[in-house]
Protein backbone atom coordinates (compact mmCIF):
# COMPACT_ATOMS: atom_id res chain seq x y z
CA UNK A 1 0.00 0.00 0.00
CA UNK A 2 1.24 3.48 -0.88
CA UNK A 3 2.45 5.89 1.82
CA UNK A 4 -0.14 8.57 1.01
CA UNK A 5 1.64 11.49 2.68
CA UNK A 6 4.95 10.69 0.99
CA UNK A 7 3.23 10.15 -2.34
CA UNK A 8 1.52 13.55 -2.16
CA UNK A 9 4.86 15.29 -1.64
CA UNK A 10 6.54 13.31 -4.43
CA UNK A 11 3.68 13.65 -6.91
CA UNK A 12 3.30 17.38 -6.32
CA UNK A 13 7.00 17.90 -6.90
CA UNK A 14 6.91 15.67 -9.99
CA UNK A 15 4.02 17.60 -11.54
CA UNK A 16 5.75 20.90 -10.83
CA UNK A 17 8.95 19.62 -12.47
CA UNK A 18 7.14 18.11 -15.48
CA UNK A 19 5.10 21.22 -16.21
CA UNK A 20 7.95 23.64 -15.50
CA UNK A 21 7.00 27.23 -16.28
CA UNK A 22 4.27 26.20 -18.74
CA UNK A 23 0.51 26.14 -18.29
CA UNK A 24 -1.46 22.87 -18.12
CA UNK A 25 -4.94 21.52 -18.68
CA UNK A 26 -6.38 18.64 -16.67
CA UNK A 27 -9.38 16.47 -17.44
CA UNK A 28 -11.65 16.53 -14.37
CA UNK A 29 -14.54 14.04 -14.41
CA UNK A 30 -15.56 13.95 -10.75
CA UNK A 31 -14.31 10.42 -10.18
CA UNK A 32 -11.70 9.77 -7.54
CA UNK A 33 -8.81 9.37 -10.01
CA UNK A 34 -9.22 12.67 -11.83
CA UNK A 35 -10.19 14.46 -8.60
CA UNK A 36 -6.97 13.37 -6.88
CA UNK A 37 -4.89 14.24 -9.95
CA UNK A 38 -6.51 17.69 -10.19
CA UNK A 39 -6.03 18.39 -6.49
CA UNK A 40 -2.35 17.43 -6.68
CA UNK A 41 -1.79 19.44 -9.84
CA UNK A 42 -3.54 22.53 -8.47
CA UNK A 43 -1.40 22.32 -5.33
CA UNK A 44 1.68 22.06 -7.55
CA UNK A 45 1.12 24.82 -10.10
CA UNK A 46 -1.92 26.77 -8.88
CA UNK A 47 -3.65 28.98 -11.42
CA UNK A 48 -1.34 27.85 -14.21
CA UNK A 49 -3.63 24.80 -14.19
CA UNK A 50 -6.97 24.89 -15.99
CA UNK A 51 -9.20 22.02 -14.72
CA UNK A 52 -11.73 21.19 -17.44
CA UNK A 53 -14.94 19.31 -16.75
CA UNK A 54 -16.60 18.27 -20.00
CA UNK A 55 -20.32 17.60 -19.74
CA UNK A 56 -20.47 14.92 -22.41
CA UNK A 57 -24.07 13.90 -21.76
CA UNK A 58 -22.62 10.53 -20.75
CA UNK A 59 -22.27 11.33 -17.05
CA UNK A 60 -24.07 10.20 -13.87
CA UNK A 61 -27.04 12.09 -12.49
CA UNK A 62 -26.04 15.35 -10.80
CA UNK A 63 -22.39 15.13 -11.87
CA UNK A 64 -22.07 18.67 -13.20
CA UNK A 65 -23.53 20.29 -10.08
CA UNK A 66 -21.25 18.22 -7.84
CA UNK A 67 -18.18 19.29 -9.81
CA UNK A 68 -19.04 22.96 -9.38
CA UNK A 69 -19.69 22.49 -5.66
CA UNK A 70 -16.55 20.46 -4.91
CA UNK A 71 -14.00 22.21 -7.13
CA UNK A 72 -15.39 25.72 -7.29
CA UNK A 73 -12.45 26.88 -5.16
CA UNK A 74 -10.24 26.33 -8.20
CA UNK A 75 -10.69 29.73 -9.80
CA UNK A 76 -9.59 28.48 -13.21
CA UNK A 77 -12.19 25.67 -13.36
CA UNK A 78 -14.02 25.46 -16.69
CA UNK A 79 -17.28 23.57 -17.25
CA UNK A 80 -17.91 22.89 -20.93
CA UNK A 81 -21.24 21.73 -22.34
CA UNK A 82 -20.31 19.30 -25.11
CA UNK A 83 -23.36 17.04 -24.98
CA UNK A 84 -24.40 17.65 -28.56
CA UNK A 85 -20.85 17.18 -29.84
CA UNK A 86 -20.43 13.75 -28.22
CA UNK A 87 -23.88 12.43 -29.15
CA UNK A 88 -23.40 13.51 -32.76
CA UNK A 89 -19.99 11.78 -32.90
CA UNK A 90 -21.44 8.55 -31.44
CA UNK A 91 -24.55 8.45 -33.62
CA UNK A 92 -25.11 4.97 -35.05
CA UNK A 93 -21.93 3.52 -33.51
CA UNK A 94 -22.32 0.09 -31.87
CA UNK A 95 -18.79 -1.30 -31.69
CA UNK A 96 -17.38 -0.84 -28.15
CA UNK A 97 -13.83 -0.07 -29.26
CA UNK A 98 -15.03 2.52 -31.76
CA UNK A 99 -17.08 4.15 -29.00
CA UNK A 100 -14.01 4.38 -26.76
CA UNK A 101 -11.80 5.79 -29.50
CA UNK A 102 -14.42 8.31 -30.61
CA UNK A 103 -14.90 9.49 -27.03
CA UNK A 104 -11.15 9.65 -26.45
CA UNK A 105 -10.67 11.74 -29.56
CA UNK A 106 -13.54 14.10 -28.74
CA UNK A 107 -12.13 14.66 -25.24
CA UNK A 108 -8.71 15.46 -26.63
CA UNK A 109 -10.09 17.88 -29.22
CA UNK A 110 -12.00 19.77 -26.51
CA UNK A 111 -8.89 19.94 -24.33
CA UNK A 112 -6.79 21.06 -27.31
CA UNK A 113 -9.16 23.98 -27.90
CA UNK A 114 -8.97 24.99 -24.26
CA UNK A 115 -5.20 24.50 -24.29
CA UNK A 116 -4.80 26.72 -27.36
CA UNK A 117 -6.94 29.44 -25.80
CA UNK A 118 -5.04 29.28 -22.50
CA UNK A 119 -1.64 28.71 -24.15
CA UNK A 120 -1.40 25.47 -22.15
CA UNK A 121 1.08 23.00 -23.60
CA UNK A 122 0.72 20.17 -21.06
CA UNK A 123 -2.19 17.76 -20.55
CA UNK A 124 -2.53 16.13 -17.12
CA UNK A 125 -4.63 12.96 -16.72
CA UNK A 126 -5.80 10.74 -13.87
CA UNK A 127 -4.74 7.50 -15.54
CA UNK A 128 -4.05 4.73 -12.99
CA UNK A 129 -2.16 1.46 -13.27
CA UNK A 130 -5.10 -0.88 -14.12
CA UNK A 131 -6.06 1.48 -16.99
CA UNK A 132 -2.62 0.97 -18.51
CA UNK A 133 -2.61 -2.79 -17.95
CA UNK A 134 -6.01 -3.31 -19.58
CA UNK A 135 -5.21 -1.09 -22.56
CA UNK A 136 -1.71 -2.49 -23.13
CA UNK A 137 -2.97 -6.02 -22.61
CA UNK A 138 -5.67 -5.56 -25.26
CA UNK A 139 -8.52 -6.17 -22.79
CA UNK A 140 -10.10 -2.86 -23.69
CA UNK A 141 -9.00 0.65 -24.63
CA UNK A 142 -9.39 3.30 -21.97
CA UNK A 143 -10.41 6.63 -23.47
CA UNK A 144 -7.40 8.28 -21.84
CA UNK A 145 -4.89 5.55 -22.77
CA UNK A 146 -5.56 3.31 -25.76
CA UNK A 147 -8.42 5.56 -26.86
CA UNK A 148 -6.20 8.58 -27.51
CA UNK A 149 -5.77 9.67 -31.14
CA UNK A 150 -2.33 9.24 -32.69
CA UNK A 151 -1.76 13.00 -33.05
CA UNK A 152 -2.18 15.10 -29.91
CA UNK A 153 -1.45 18.83 -29.90
CA UNK A 154 0.26 18.96 -26.51
CA UNK A 155 3.96 19.02 -25.77
CA UNK A 156 3.59 16.54 -22.92
CA UNK A 157 1.06 14.33 -21.14
CA UNK A 158 1.59 13.99 -17.37
CA UNK A 159 0.02 11.12 -15.41
CA UNK A 160 0.86 11.48 -11.69
CA UNK A 161 -1.21 8.42 -10.64
CA UNK A 162 0.02 6.03 -13.32
CA UNK A 163 1.62 3.60 -10.84
CA UNK A 164 -1.27 3.46 -8.34
CA UNK A 165 -4.14 1.01 -7.94
CA UNK A 166 -7.64 2.23 -7.12
CA UNK A 167 -7.43 1.51 -3.39
CA UNK A 168 -4.17 3.46 -3.24
CA UNK A 169 -5.77 6.41 -5.03
CA UNK A 170 -8.55 6.36 -2.42
CA UNK A 171 -5.95 6.45 0.35
CA UNK A 172 -4.37 9.51 -1.26
CA UNK A 173 -7.81 11.13 -1.63
CA UNK A 174 -8.44 10.74 2.10
CA UNK A 175 -5.00 12.15 2.91
CA UNK A 176 -5.86 15.15 0.72
CA UNK A 177 -9.10 15.48 2.74
CA UNK A 178 -11.32 15.22 -0.31
CA UNK A 179 -15.01 14.71 0.57
CA UNK A 180 -16.08 11.12 1.25
CA UNK A 181 -18.48 11.45 -1.69
CA UNK A 182 -15.36 11.65 -3.88
CA UNK A 183 -12.85 9.50 -1.99
CA UNK A 184 -15.24 6.58 -1.52
CA UNK A 185 -17.15 6.96 -4.75
CA UNK A 186 -17.71 3.91 -6.89
CA UNK A 187 -15.58 3.77 -10.05
CA UNK A 188 -17.11 5.23 -13.18
CA UNK A 189 -15.77 4.51 -16.67
CA UNK A 190 -14.00 7.31 -18.50
CA UNK A 191 -16.26 6.89 -21.56
CA UNK A 192 -19.22 7.22 -19.20
CA UNK A 193 -22.62 5.72 -19.80
CA UNK A 194 -21.77 5.05 -23.46
CA UNK A 195 -20.17 1.75 -22.40
CA UNK A 196 -23.23 0.85 -20.33
CA UNK A 197 -25.45 1.04 -23.40
CA UNK A 198 -25.11 -2.03 -25.60
CA UNK A 199 -25.39 -1.00 -29.23
CA UNK A 200 -26.07 2.52 -30.53
CA UNK A 201 -25.94 5.38 -28.04
CA UNK A 202 -29.03 7.59 -27.97
CA UNK A 203 -30.30 10.24 -25.60
CA UNK A 204 -33.18 7.94 -24.63
CA UNK A 205 -30.96 4.96 -23.79
CA UNK A 206 -28.55 7.19 -21.86
CA UNK A 207 -31.48 8.53 -19.82
CA UNK A 208 -32.49 4.98 -18.89
CA UNK A 209 -28.91 4.04 -17.92
CA UNK A 210 -28.51 7.25 -15.89
CA UNK A 211 -31.79 6.93 -13.98
CA UNK A 212 -31.37 3.20 -13.36
CA UNK A 213 -27.82 3.67 -12.10
CA UNK A 214 -28.94 6.35 -9.64
CA UNK A 215 -31.51 3.94 -8.20
CA UNK A 216 -29.04 1.05 -8.05
CA UNK A 217 -26.36 3.12 -6.33
CA UNK A 218 -28.85 4.28 -3.70
CA UNK A 219 -30.25 0.79 -3.03
CA UNK A 220 -26.81 -0.83 -2.89
CA UNK A 221 -25.30 1.73 -0.51
CA UNK A 222 -25.98 -0.39 2.63
CA UNK A 223 -24.17 -3.34 0.98
CA UNK A 224 -21.01 -1.33 0.21
CA UNK A 225 -20.20 -2.71 -3.27
CA UNK A 226 -16.93 -1.90 -4.96
CA UNK A 227 -19.01 -1.00 -7.99
CA UNK A 228 -22.71 -1.11 -8.82
CA UNK A 229 -24.64 0.24 -11.79
CA UNK A 230 -27.22 -0.42 -14.48
CA UNK A 231 -26.62 -1.22 -18.14
CA UNK A 232 -29.12 -1.06 -21.00
CA UNK A 233 -28.98 -4.31 -22.96
CA UNK A 234 -31.72 -4.01 -25.54
CA UNK A 235 -35.49 -4.39 -25.59
CA UNK A 236 -37.96 -7.11 -24.60
CA UNK A 237 -41.69 -7.57 -24.21
CA UNK A 238 -43.32 -6.52 -20.96
CA UNK A 239 -46.71 -5.59 -19.51
CA UNK A 240 -47.72 -2.21 -18.08
CA UNK A 241 -51.28 -2.11 -16.84
CA UNK A 242 -53.37 -3.89 -19.47
CA UNK A 243 -50.95 -3.16 -22.29
CA UNK A 244 -48.03 -5.05 -23.76
CA UNK A 245 -44.93 -2.94 -24.24
CA UNK A 246 -41.62 -3.45 -25.96
CA UNK A 247 -39.36 -1.85 -23.39
CA UNK A 248 -35.75 -1.58 -22.32
CA UNK A 249 -33.94 -4.39 -20.50
CA UNK A 250 -31.75 -3.14 -17.65
CA UNK A 251 -28.99 -5.33 -16.23
CA UNK A 252 -27.95 -4.73 -12.62
CA UNK A 253 -24.24 -5.17 -11.92
CA UNK A 254 -22.82 -5.30 -8.37
CA UNK A 255 -19.30 -6.53 -7.65
CA UNK A 256 -16.68 -6.70 -4.92
CA UNK A 257 -13.05 -6.07 -5.85
CA UNK A 258 -9.77 -4.69 -4.56
CA UNK A 259 -8.39 -3.01 -7.64
CA UNK A 260 -10.72 -3.83 -10.53
CA UNK A 261 -8.33 -6.34 -12.08
CA UNK A 262 -10.57 -9.17 -10.83
CA UNK A 263 -14.05 -8.99 -9.28
CA UNK A 264 -16.71 -11.18 -7.71
CA UNK A 265 -20.40 -10.73 -8.39
CA UNK A 266 -22.15 -9.95 -5.10
CA UNK A 267 -24.67 -12.34 -3.52
CA UNK A 268 -27.32 -9.73 -2.83
CA UNK A 269 -30.42 -10.46 -0.75
CA UNK A 270 -33.50 -11.32 -2.79
CA UNK A 271 -35.40 -8.48 -1.11
CA UNK A 272 -32.77 -5.99 -2.29
CA UNK A 273 -32.95 -7.25 -5.86
CA UNK A 274 -36.75 -7.08 -5.81
CA UNK A 275 -36.65 -3.52 -4.47
CA UNK A 276 -34.25 -2.53 -7.24
CA UNK A 277 -36.38 -4.06 -9.99
CA UNK A 278 -39.56 -2.57 -8.53
CA UNK A 279 -38.10 0.93 -8.46
CA UNK A 280 -36.53 0.72 -11.92
CA UNK A 281 -39.61 -0.68 -13.66
CA UNK A 282 -41.87 1.70 -11.75
CA UNK A 283 -39.82 4.90 -11.93
CA UNK A 284 -37.74 4.69 -15.12
CA UNK A 285 -39.99 5.27 -18.08
CA UNK A 286 -39.83 2.63 -20.81
CA UNK A 287 -38.20 -0.23 -18.87
CA UNK A 288 -39.85 -3.63 -19.36
CA UNK A 289 -37.63 -5.87 -17.26
CA UNK A 290 -34.60 -6.00 -14.97
CA UNK A 291 -32.01 -8.79 -14.76
CA UNK A 292 -29.11 -9.41 -12.38
CA UNK A 293 -25.64 -10.20 -13.72
CA UNK A 294 -23.96 -12.96 -11.66
CA UNK A 295 -20.77 -13.22 -13.75
CA UNK A 296 -17.40 -12.73 -12.09
CA UNK A 297 -14.33 -11.03 -13.65
CA UNK A 298 -12.96 -13.06 -15.33
CA UNK A 299 -14.59 -14.29 -17.53
CA UNK A 300 -16.57 -11.05 -17.80
CA UNK A 301 -15.29 -7.52 -17.43
CA UNK A 302 -16.93 -5.30 -14.83
CA UNK A 303 -18.29 -2.86 -17.39
CA UNK A 304 -20.29 -4.13 -20.34
CA UNK A 305 -18.15 -2.65 -23.12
Amino acid sequence: MVDAAAFIDEATAAVDAAVGDRRAVIALSGGVDSSVAATLAYAAIGERLTPVYVDTGLMRAGETDQIRETFGYMETLEVIDARERFLDALEGVSDPERKRHIIGEQFIRVFERVGARMDARVLIQGTIYPDRIESEGNIKSHHNVGGLPDAVEFDAIVEPLAELYKDEVRAVARALELPAAIADRMPFPGPGLAVRVIGPVTAERLRVAREATAIIEAELAPHDPWQGFGAVLGKATGVKGDNRIHGHVVAVRAVDSRDGMTARAMELPWQTLQQIQSRITGQVDGVARVVYDITHKPPATIEYE
